[in-house]
Parts: C-alpha cells; sequence; structure tokens
C-alpha cells in the first residue's frame, strides 16, 4: 500500500494542447489514487482550457508571470520563458508546503532552481526542445547555443527522466549524447470518462457544425511544424481527382464532404494567428470554399487576427431561426481556432477519419482520441503514430505526401460502412487495451514510488552551481542580442 504523497506539478502554460492534456490526465489518475496534488503553471485563461482546471477538480495555482512579458518586441521567447519559469520555481520554493515529488515538463530550466525544495524532481520530456528550434541563420545558431546547452545540462538534474514513446527515447539520446541516464518509456493515456460522456446537443455553438456532408477531421495547434497545408492539399487532390475519374456512389461520397480543420489558438501567439491566415489563403488558392468561426468570448484585439470574414458562432438557441440545416453545405473547408470540449465530442462523433499530419511527431494524443471514438486515422508514417496506429486495421500509415494522403482519405470515405465499423472497432478496442488511465496512472506511481527510494540525483550545493549557470546563460544571451 503506498502512502498518500504530496505532488506539485510544473507545466508552463496549461492550454489545450496534448501536452496539456498528458499533465491534467496525470494529475488526476494520481489525485484518484489518493495523493494530493497541485498544478503551479504560468498561465491559466479559463475560456482556453481544460474543463477540469477550471471547475475545481485540480487545484491549479499561477505564479511567475508578473515581472517578465512573453516575449520583448515579439522576439526572444525561450529567454522570457525561461525567466518567468525560475520565477515560478522560487514561488514553489517559498512556499510553506513540503512536496515529495515535483513533475516537472516540457521545460527543464528551473529544475536546478527545484532542488531548494528537498523534493524529488520527476522530468517528463514530450520531446527535446533543441530539436524544434530554428536555426537558419548564425544568428540564431548563437542565440540557441546557450540555451541549447542549458536544456541538456538541467534535464539530467533530474532524478527521473521519462518520455512519452520509444521514438522520443531514441531521439533523446541522440540529443542529448552527455547524458547517461537513458529515459524510460509512459506512454500518455486517455481519460475515458471525458470521452464516453454524451454530446450536449443543446450548445448553440454545435449550430455552426451542423452538416449533412461526411467530416474529414484535422486537429492540429496552427503550428507550421504541423504540417496542416498537406490536409488542404490532399483534400484537395481527393475532390480533383474524384471529379476527374469517380463515378456512382464513391463519387457523391467523395463530393458530399467537408474537411473540418480544428485546433489550439492562442492570439497571443504570433504562429498561431499568421499560421491560420496562411491556412486560409492556400485553401482559396487550392479552390476551396472556407469558412472560419470565431472563439466563443474572444475579444475585439483577438477577432482583428483572424481570417477576413470571420463569423461568430450562436450563443443562444432561437427556434424560430430559418437558416439552413445544413450549416455546411456550400463550404469545402472550416476553420475552428480554439474549439470548445463538447465540440471537440462531436466532431470526433461525427466523423468519417482524422487526418493526422506532423511528421515525426513524438506521439500524439490525436489519434488515439480518434481510435478510442472509433474513428479511423490517415497519419505519416513516422514517430510516434507508429507506435499507436496499426496500418490498415485502425487505420492508414502514409508518406507524408499529398498523393498518399488523397489516396488513404479516399479509401476511407467510399469504404463499405461494415467494413469501416470493423476497423473503428478495431482502434477502440487497441486504446482500451493499451492506453487505459487507470493503467497510465499505476505506471505513474510506480515510477515515482521508485525514484523516492532513492537519494535525490544532485546536491543542493549543485543546484546552487547550476543556477548561478542558468544567470550566466542568461547574461551571455542578452550580451550575444546586444552584440548582433
Amino acid at each position: 500500500m503506498v502512502r498518500p504523497l504530496n505532488i506539485a506539478f510544473i507545466h508552463p502554460d496549461l492550454g489545450i494542447g496534448g501536452a496539456e492534456r498528458l499533465v491534467v490526465d496525470a494529475a488526476i489518475s494520481l489525485q484518484k489514487r489518493g495523493h494530493r496534488v497541485v498544478i503551479y503553471t504560468m498561465h491559466h485563461d479559463l475560456s482556453h482550457c481544460f474543463a477540469e482546471t477550471r471547475d475545481g477538480t485540480l487545484d491549479v495555482r499561477v505564479g511567475g508571470n508578473w515581472l517578465v512579458p512573453r516575449s520583448i518586441g515579439g522576439r526572444f521567447h525561450i529567454l522570457c520563458t525561461i525567466l518567468r519559469s525560475l520565477m515560478l520555481a522560487r514561488q514553489i520554493v517559498n512556499d510553506s508546503e513540503q512536496y515529495d515529488a515535483l513533475f516537472v515538463d516540457q521545460l527543464s530550466a528551473p529544475i536546478p532552481l527545484l532542488k531548494y525544495t528537498h523534493a524529488h524532481i520527476f522530468f517528463y520530456c514530450h520531446f527535446p526542445d533543441y530539436l524544434l528550434a530554428r536555426r537558419d541563420s548564425l544568428g540564431q545558431k548563437l542565440y540557441r547555443a546557450p540555451f541549447d546547452l542549458l536544456e541538456e545540462f538541467t534535464t539530467g538534474e533530474a532524478d527521473e527522466i521519462v518520455v512519452n514513446s520509444r521514438f522520443t527515447q531514441e531521439t533523446f539520446r541522440k540529443a542529448f549524447p552527455h547524458l547517461s541516464k537513458i529515459p524510460k518509456v509512459l506512454s500518455p493515456a486517455l481519460n475515458f470518462e471525458a470521452y464516453d460522456r454524451p454530446v450536449d446537443s443543446g450548445d448553440p455553438l454545435l449550430r455552426a457544425l451542423l452538416t449533412e456532408k461526411r467530416i474529414v477531421l484535422s486537429i492540429n495547434r496552427f503550428e507550421r511544424k504541423k504540417d496542416i497545408g498537406l490536409a488542404l492539399q490532399a483534400f484537395a487532390l481527393c475532390l480533383q481527382r474524384n471529379s476527374a475519374t469517380g463515378n456512382g456512389a464513391k463519387r457523391a461520397a467523395i463530393n458530399n464532404c467537408c474537411l473540418v480543420v480544428a485546433g489550439g489558438w492562442d492570439p497571443r501567439v504570433s504562429e498561431n494567428t499568421q499560421y491560420l491566415k496562411e491556412l486560409d489563403a492556400q485553401a482559396k488558392q487550392l479552390g476551396l470554399c472556407t469558412r472560419t468561426i470565431s472563439p466563443q468570448r474572444a475579444s475585439k484585439e483577438a477577432l482583428a487576427l483572424l481570417p477576413d470574414g470571420a463569423v461568430g458562432a450562436p450563443t443562444i438557441l432561437d427556434d424560430d431561426d430559418d437558416s439552413p440545416t445544413d450549416q455546411l453545405a456550400s463550404i469545402d473547408v472550416l476553420f475552428l481556432p480554439s474549439f470548445t470540449e463538447n465540440q471537440r465530442a462531436f466532431l470526433l462523433s461525427a466523423a468519417r477519419c482524422i487526418v493526422y499530419t506532423p511528421t515525426n511527431e513524438h506521439l500524439g494524443i490525436v489519434p488515439l482520441e480518434a481510435m478510442y471514438m472509433r474513428v479511423p486515422v490517415v497519419a505519416a508514417d513516422s514517430g510516434g503514430p507508429r507506435e499507436t496506429i496499426q496500418h490498415g486495421q485502425t487505420g492508414y500509415l502514409c508518406e507524408p505526401a499529398e498523393d498518399d494522403f488523397a489516396a488513404a482519405i479516399s479509401k476511407l470515405l467510399t469504404m463499405d460502412d461494415n467494413k469501416w465499423r470493423v476497423m473503428g472497432d478495431a482502434g477502440h478496442d487497441r486504446v482500451k487495451l493499451a492506453f487505459s488511465l487507470d493503467t497510465f496512472g499505476a505506471k505513474l506511481e510506480h515510477l515515482i514510488v521508485d525514484m523516492l527510494q532513492r537519494p535525490t540525483h544532485a546536491s543542493v550545493v549543485l543546484g546552487v552551481i547550476a543556477t548561478l549557470f542558468i544567470i550566466f546563460v542568461v547574461a551571455l544571451t542578452l550580451l550575444l542580442t546586444w552584440w548582433r
């Protein structure tokens, strides 16, 4: 019997991405096992977060954001994020509560300072940031160099390091050759209860999604590395080929479909706003008719950052509304930035297939969500999806090219309904067997308890040295920036 532990999670930005979903599920799983859980974060927008973080299910505390901005003139994001994380770490160190373990993810920079809590530190690496940053110029290489060194050094200070897939494990070893530790693999899980809840059909925000068309669904943050443009290209090619060669029922099945591109969109993140506009322009260049639904409760400033012609979803149901039942009758591509959880549930229940376009994705929670909801997945044949999707049984793994994706999408749109249901059931059974939250929680608890049996990896003295190193790195970065 494991004694109740006091565990704190430290996550930079508690939004609605895959990393945030993992942190929320991990916290809930440990809480259900009798442990006390707190989540510290630098940003928590109640209109852009998972329900469990705002309805009292989890104790969320915000800090580290009162002095340092998110960026300086739209630049120096990593520098500002590290400084904010150090301020948050200082708040945790000064907290009167004593923690047995700290679950840190995404950002390793505050780990040395967190050593002052005398708690064991469990670091969950989604993917090395070193491999995500761009280095297109000499200036960028000079700017990133100290941060890359800092990431490797501070990651090694954790008492336990865990990654989300075998792919990330191998990538970690190549990215950090000086670390002797081999991280353990703990794949994310799904909280089935959240997906088993019925869709609230009375939600007025669903009206904008009502359609008789078959839905091809893409769910990803609006970031260029997600390669959402591939979904647009493949969908356009699918329609083009069908017009040229399709016939009978198959032609009707493909013609009568719509691509819905939904995902995290934060008006504070310039890449999100720019990329959504780029995708809208790309879709129009491909000859596709588009519509963008603005996020619920978006500010005037946020609305101005959406593509031209964005419309709001209704917030109340009007029985006298004479608008057409099929809201997407004339639409080929619907963009749905910052959608709600009920909209997400509705789309997953209505989709014919999920198109997951990132290449070398470390794992990908969306394919798991889709398969659990009995929706076949079309994904790039690389990275984590190779470990979750069974090709030809729960979906299709394709080369990241529009030809291959278009062929797989067409196959699912025209597939016999019985065969399609068999594929969906196979995906559901696979996720239920291998990616349950109960299994994940038990493994996570075992890893934390095992970590607590060992002495902490580094002493407070080493923590002091590491903290001074961080200060040196920040000073060097500012110097290099000024010199440029």
